[in-house]
């Protein structure tokens, strides 16, 4: 059972106002007064628990001490990779051709857990194995892998002995591998078997780095021709998997160095989603903080008792931090991956959800879509009956939830557990991270399974902007402030946001407080442009105070694009209004600044793609041919103009061209961060001659 609430609903339970103006302040022409939550308006929090946490090494030794025995993280080895190949239709230079497509099914054990106390004694062993090879306080560790309990391990007992971590995605390419190796002058490296090629490749220029750890716990194999060309050409390396260092570290034990407040834990590199990524510099009290500031929101409802699928790149800073935060909470973390998620990608196992039945759930919009596309698909398979038992009991708990009125439980029991049970029947919370989630999306998931709330932050503040305590969950705003930052917003005349504006102010926001970087990595020239001399971060985002005290973040400075006309186009907004037609499973808006509407490039949803095929009466296989039709691309333009006039959008932010792209967008093709950010430079110069073909035939 859980310590904490055992039901939580979708509608807001505490009373406004969420934030407070702070006192003291004198107001500045162009700014707000900054506001704090209203928990804690006369102090910023600096520590969840501020006599026994001060490091991430705290954190792990006072939960050991804490939680004992409770189960402290849950792991699934890889039993068997099944092959299937299919004969699918693709265009190929203009001609509609056969051709063989792969794909590799998952076959899962069940998970395995170990304890708070087994934890520490690992991360210990990490430490000291660490110290054995040589490495000392202050040396760098580079982390190049996939989530795991093996990663965070490797994080933890780095820093055991005072030395820090350099993030980069596994996905990172060899030239951004070679650039943060080079930079941080990291001594060690732990990666993913299948990333040596990758890694191999740096070592000429990467001369700091004298031990390469390799994961015991993935999905790929180590290659052993990998490692004799590795030790044949850099016969200087030290190399081991990580259960040769967990084993060094316990048969030569040594004495944890533990950090101070103010030592570097991290050097995060950005996912770049606005040119080359950035290392932001993260001191432990930064981290330590925002695990506060999370716990501020959302500690009430979440504890002992309560678990968290994990799977998101821990080298965000969003994942990172939550996964300590569940350590504070004294939760059991399971890990997953993307790929085994659902049952889809599954053989002769469950999947992740499924398998172990999480009560929170973190995802990122690409996910949620995904999730609320699966059970509309199987709700219109129906058959009419169901469809209308369904969409009604939709509609009666949206009116109770919206209206505070009793009822739901009903038609929980009913209806919509069955839908509960593919998420493994037990999910209490979800989180949405990295970018926003269309307003209908996070009703649905929120009504249909457990509420989703919303959160907004960057790398450097640590993941700390906004996050919606589930009292006062709300589908039209990102929520409250963390208690441990403040935020002002500043006046952006360019495109006509004013503190002053009506009925709501407006501007850039600007966030100050412990968990904000210190600076960029060797970078004094964008750390100066980030931060003012008194310690506001200056995000680029545009947001508006909503009357209750909530944030809402509306745009980004550099998505707003001005048109031929004039006019600005928030291009974030309209992706999350666009976002929610059936037929999308992923889209980026384009807008040039020499005509006077947008057009949109989407990636379909390929069930809602054949569905429309068979309604229109176009023979197709799949994707690869489907987009291809002017029939099929006419009817999607006119879906998601209708999407855009429903929302109330007004004439020139309605798409007048639709680009159907046959590709799926993945960080390995760079169309996307790890995080599903769009690369938008990426994907403008992949579609160029579409774009320009689509302005044409728009007039």
């Amino acid at each position: 059972m859980s310590t904490k609430t055992d039901v939580i609903e979708a509608r807001m339970t505490k009373k406004a106002p969420f934030t407070v103006e702070v006192d003291g302040y004198s107001p500045v022409p162009g700014e707000t007064i900054p506001r704090r939550n209203v928990l804690s308006p006369g102090k910023l929090l600096i520590s969840p628990d501020e006599e026994n946490i001060s490091t991430l090494y705290d954190l792990v030794r006072h939960s050991a001490k804490k939680f004992g025995d409770n189960k402290a993280v849950a792991s699934r080895k890889l039993i068997k990779k099944h092959h299937e190949t299919k004969k699918i239709k693709k265009m190929i230079n203009g001609k509609l051709e056969e051709v063989e497509k792969s794909w590799t099914y998952f076959e899962m054990s069940r998970y395995s857990f170990m304890s708070y106390k087994e934890y520490e004694t690992l991360v210990l062993q990490i430490g000291a194995g660490l110290r054995n090879l040589g490495l000392t306080v202050g040396d760098r560790v580079h982390m190049f892998a996939a989530t795991s309990a093996h990663w965070l391990s490797m994080a933890h007992g780095t820093m055991s002995q005072s030395m820090a971590i350099v993030t980069a995605y596994d996905t990172l390419g060899e030239e951004g591998l070679r650039t943060s190796l080079m930079a941080t002058k990291a001594k060690a490296i732990y990666l993913e078997p299948h990333l040596i090629k990758t890694f191999i490749n740096t070592l000429k220029d990467a001369k700091d780095i004298q031990y390469l750890i390799y994961n015991t716990d993935a999905e790929h194999e180590i290659d052993e021709a990998d490692l004799e060309t590795l030790r044949k050409s850099h016969d200087h390396l030290i190399v081991l998997s990580y259960e040769e260092l967990r084993k060094t570290g316990a048969t030569n034990p040594v004495s944890p160095i533990p950090p101070k407040r103010e030592d570097l834990a991290c050097i995060m590199y950005t996912s770049g989603t606005g040119g080359s990524p950035k290392g932001v510099l993260l001191t432990h009290a930064n981290v330590v903080a925002a695990v506060a500031g999370a716990n501020s929101t959302v500690g009430d409802y979440m504890g002992l008792g309560d678990s968290c699928l994990t799977y998101l790149p821990l080298a965000h800073i969003f994942e990172f931090v939550f996964e300590n935060t569940c350590i504070f909470w004294g939760m059991t973390m399971g890990y997953g991956s993307i790929r085994t998620l659902s049952q889809t990608n599954c053989r002769n196992c469950k999947g992740d959800i499924e398998e172990f039945q999480p009560s929170m759930l973190v995802g990122i919009p690409a996910v949620w879509e995904q999730i609320k596309k699966g059970i509309i698909a199987k709700v219109e398979g129906g058959s009419a009956v169901a469809k209308k038992v369904f969409w009604g009991a939709y509609a009666m708990k949206r009116f109770l939830m919206a209206h505070n009125l009793p009822g739901s439980s009903i038609l929980d029991a009913i209806v919509f557990n069955k839908i509960k049970a593919a998420t493994g029947g037990r999910l209490r919370l979800t989180m949405n991270g990295a970018a926003h989630v269309a307003r209908e999306t996070q009703m649905f998931i929120s009504l249909t399974i457990a509420p989703l709330i919303p959160g907004y932050g960057m790398t450097e503040t640590a993941a700390m902007g906004a996050l919606c305590s589930p009292g006062s969950w709300t589908p039209d705003s990102h929520g409250d402030l963390p208690a441990t930052v403040e935020i002002k917003l500043v006046d952006f005349p360019d495109a006509g946001y004013h503190v002053t504006n009506k009925p709501r102010p407006q501007g850039e926001i600007w966030i100050r407080g412990p968990s904000v970087m210190g600076g960029y990595y060797q970078d004094e020239v964008q750390t100066k442009e980030a931060l003012t001399p008194d310690g506001w971060l200056k995000t680029g985002d545009i947001g508006e105070w909503v009357e209750n005290g909530h944030l809402k973040v509306i745009d980004r400075k550099k998505n707003l694009v001005k048109t031929l006309n004039g006019e600005y186009i928030a291009l974030e907004k309209l992706e999350s209004i666009y976002r929610s037609a059936t037929i999308v499973a992923n889209l980026c808006v384009y807008a040039s600044t020499t005509e006077t509407n947008p057009i949109v490039i989407i990636v379909p949803a390929e069930i809602a793609l054949l569905k429309l095929a068979s309604t229109l009466g176009v023979e197709g296989h799949g994707i690869e041919d489907l987009v291809y039709d002017p029939n099929i691309q006419t009817e999607v333009l006119k879906q998601v103009q209708a999407v855009g006039l429903k929302a109330g959008l007004s004439n020139l932010e309605i798409v007048v061209g639709v680009i159907l792209s046959e590709e799926e967008w993945t960080p390995v093709n760079g169309l996307v961060t790890p995080t599903n950010k769009l690369n938008r430079r990426g994907l403008v110069e992949m579609f160029k001659d579409d774009i320009d073909q689509a302005y044409k035939n728009s007039k």
